[in-house]
This record gives C-alpha cells, structure tokens and sequence, in this order.
C-alpha cells in the first residue's frame, strides 16, 4: 500500500466531512440552541484539521492530482479507516452533552453504521443533538464514500474500488457505465425518498423536525427517533404505515428502484428473484407472527404491527409500532429468525442479505443433485444469470464468518452479561445492524447503556464490522495486506 495514496483519499474525505459536520449547526441557530454550536463547530474543525495533517504531512499526499491506479487493497484500507476515524470525530458533540466517552462512541457507531441502539437513558436533549444522531445515519445509510464520489472530482475514477469495498455484495452492481454517475443517481433517488417521507409525515400529523429527523433515520433504515417510544410514541395509524412502506424502500435494491422509476414500470421490481424473496419472506413472517397472536390468543397484537416490525429488523431499521418484547413467546422466536435474514443487496438495509442466502439454498441444491447424480453439470443462477463458481464459494465462507462471529460474541456477550437473551439478540442485533433485541434490557423499550464496558466495545466492533460487511477486516487479517510503500 502507497502512504501517500491512503493519506490522500482519507484526509480529502475527512476535510470535506468537517463541511457536512456543520449542518447541526444551522439546526441549533434556527432554534436558539446557541450552546450546541461550540459542540458541533468543534467536531468540525477536528475533522478538517486531521484531514489537512494527513495531506500536509504525509510526503506527496498533497501533489497527487488524482487517485486514478488505486488498487483493491488501499480502497478497503481507505474505507475501514474513513469508518473507523469519522467514529471517533463524530462522538466528540455527545462529550459536550455529558455521555461518557464510550457511551459516546457507541452511540456514534451505532449511529453512522444505521445500527441504531441507543444508550441514551432520557431524550432531554436540545434538536441539534437529535439532528446530528439521524444525520449521521443518514450519512452512513448509503456510504459516506458513496456521497463523496458522487461529488469530487479526485474520485472520479478511483471511486469504483472504493465504492465496491463501502458498498460489497455478492455482485458488482451499477447500472450506469460510470461509477460516479452511479453514485450520484443512488443519492438523488436516497434525497428524494428522504424529502417525500418528510412531507408525507408533516401531512399525517408529525412535528416538522421529528418528521425530519425520522425521515433520516427511516431510508438509511437506521432507526433513531427524537421520541422515547420511537414510532409507537407518535399514536398514528397513518404515521405507521407511512415509516412502514418507506423503511421496505429502503430494504430494496436502490439500483433496482433506479431502474423502476427510470423506466416508469414499477413492475420490474417483481423480475428480480431477490426482491420477490424479500416481498415474500416479510409477509410470510408477518403472517406467522400475526398467527401466532391468535393462537395464543394474544388481544394486543395485530397484523400491522406484526408486519412493521418484520420489515424494521429484516430491513435493520430499528424502529418500533409496539413494545415486542411484551409479545408471545412464539412471535418473539420468529422475530429473533427475521434478524439473520437482511434486506437486498445495494440497500440501506443490513444483515446477511437475501441475495446471498438464494445462493447458499441453491448451492445446498446443486450439492444435493450432484451426490445423486455425479457426473452432471448444476449451474447456479440468479435473475436467469450464471453465478460463477468462484463468486458462490466466497459467499459461502462470507456466511460461514458471519456465523462465526456471531457465534463468537454471542458466547462473550452471554458470560459476560450472564443473560443468553442479551448475548444471543445483542450479537446479532449489533452484527445486523438491527438496533434493539429481543431482550428486556436491550429490547425497543429499553437500552444499552446499563452493559458492561466491555459489551459495548464488543458491539462497537460487531457494527462496524456488519456495516462494511466483513471484507474489508477479513483482508486486514492478511499479513501482506499491511505492507507498506513510501
């Protein structure tokens, strides 16, 4: 890796983040809040001045005019490491309102990587501070590198390897034959969705800047709410099925839904395998969980409800119609299996991704035909496409990993909080970037704030992680990753 190339990309981002810090700022003016200006001019000014060291100091970081030969390997350091710091940068304004600072850090993470727990333990905060925490999910919803490349020019060309190492699936997706083209369309699509929301809830009845801030926070499917009770607090049937319909958007493909309103057909939606999984397995689960209400005989639940919260945790939204931790048994093992199966591809939403899990069925299937039947050729399509081989295998391990580490900080999590419930629900629930479990302390009602220290660092971790999909950390496991150059 070449020093001057990573000093180059991460402080031109980190210098044009401190601009976009700035926006809590017009927030605290407009409401009078002149004591959270000094909080988010600070973080703003940290953010430039880290950027400017790294293109001041690193030899040569500052004369290159462009990043057009980066290779893989840089482009997932320089996206990890953009991740990692602006974490760090973008907890500094929840020091000025009193949160330790590993509360505040999760509290950040949570937020960029559309996560979506909260340590909070009241919401007596002034509107900047609600602002910045769906701000900054809203930045992390589609890629704080993806929003750069769709406006710097010194991206131009190199923003493809950074764009597919923020943004990894199980395909190269774009849909335009220039990457910032493709870059620039996912954030008018993402705005749009954002503005439309915002409107549609001012209409039903919301607060303006709630409206806003839960617009935010609904497509980047992050979660967070300037109310207590989340979407529960607002009492509105109308609210609901709005946050509802916007949080399924933001589980679809952006680049499917590109297409769709490109070519005015709303349809084409229904020709790709993975949407129509996605469409499907929400209503099955829904359905089973609003049976699971009548045959325990459960008075509170109903269909809607039943139906939001499948899409919040598939979606990774986090958002809450109902205290799910007060329902059945049975509603609350289904809820625990929707959070392992992620939204689409190319989405807001997080998790394993559904698209992956048609290729491990499939590839479990042509396993199966080919014990039967040795000597036959089993293909793995997707969409009528070939999955190449190599592309299945990696998906394979992929899952295997997550397993894995799922498993890992599950068992940590358990002995170190002495509660299954919270282990098992937390570790996923952080590595899903869901938000809430299905837990009483850390349930849609609750918190994390009352885990041990060491639970939190592990979250914080297990976020990151799931936000960037395990690619780039699983590289930086490699030896050679970590050879250097002038």
């Amino acid at each position: 890796m070449r020093l001057d190339y990573l000093a180059n990309a991460i402080g031109l981002t980190m210098m044009y983040i401190g601009l976009v810090i700035l926006a809590p700022v017009a927030v605290a003016l407009i409401y009078g809040e002149y004591s959270s200006v000094l909080p988010f001019l600070t973080t703003a000014a940290t953010s430039a001045l880290i950027g400017y060291a790294l293109r001041k100091f690193v030899k040569n970081a500052s004369t290159l005019e462009n990043l057009n030969d980066i290779k893989k390997g840089e482009a997932l350091f320089i996206v990890a490491s953009v991740w990692v710091v602006f974490s760090l940068v973008s907890s500094i304004p929840y020091l000025f309102y009193g949160i330790s600072p590993i509360n505040a850090l999760f509290e950040s993470v949570s937020g960029i990587t559309t996560t979506g727990a909260t340590i909070l333990t009241h919401y007596d905060y002034p509107h900047a501070f609600f602002f910045w925490r769906s701000f900054t999910q809203w930045l992390g919803g589609l890629g704080i590198i993806v929003l750069f490349i769709a406006v710097l020019p010194q991206f131009a060309v190199a923003g493809r390897q950074m764009f597919f190492a923020e943004t990894p699936g199980p395909n190269e997706d774009k849909f335009t034959p220039r990457i910032r083209n493709t870059a620039s369309a996912l954030w008018k699509i993402y705005l749009a969705f954002t503005i439309l929301e915002t409107l549609l809830l001012i209409w039903a009845g919301m607060p303006n800047f709630d409206a806003i801030c839960n617009s935010l926070s609904t497509v980047s499917a992050g979660g967070f709410s300037p109310h207590a009770e989340s979407i529960f607090g607002y009492h509105s049937n109308a609210i609901t099925w709005i946050v509802l319909v916007f949080m399924f958007l933001a589980g679809v493909s952006f680049n499917l839904q590109y297409k769709a309103i490109n070519q005015k057909n709303p349809f084409i939606l229904f020709k790709s395998e993975e949407f129509r999984a996605y469409f499907f397995m929400v209503l099955l689960m829904g359905g089973l969980i609003t049976l699971s209400f009548v045959l325990n005989k459960y008075a509170d639940g109903n269909f809607r409800d039943s139906l939001f919260q499948v899409i919040s945790i598939t979606t990774s939204s986090g958002f809450a119609s109902v205290d799910f931790e007060k329902w059945n048994y049975t509603s609350k093992v289904l809820l625990f299996i929707v959070m392992f199966m992620g939204a689409c591809a190319s989405s807001a939403g997080g998790g394993i991704k559904l698209a992956r899990w048609l290729v491990v069925f499939k590839s479990m299937k042509s396993e199966i035909v080919k014990i039967l039947h040795p000597n036959a050729i089993v293909n793995i399509k997707i969409d009528n496409k070939t999955v190449q081989t190599e592309t299945a295998r990696q998906i394979v391990v992929f899952v295997f990993f997550y397993f894995l580490i799922f498993g890992l900080t599950s068992v940590l999590m358990s002995l170190i909080e002495q509660n299954s419930a919270v282990g098992l629900t937390g570790a996923i629930a952080s590595l899903g970037n869901i938000g809430p479990g299905v837990a009483v302390t850390t349930g849609p009602m609750g918190n994390y704030d009352s885990l041990h220290t060491i639970s939190k660092i592990i979250f914080i971790i297990n976020m990151l992680v799931g936000r960037l999909e395990l690619i780039p950390f699983m590289v930086m496991l490699q030896r050679d990753f970590w050879t250097l150059k002038d």
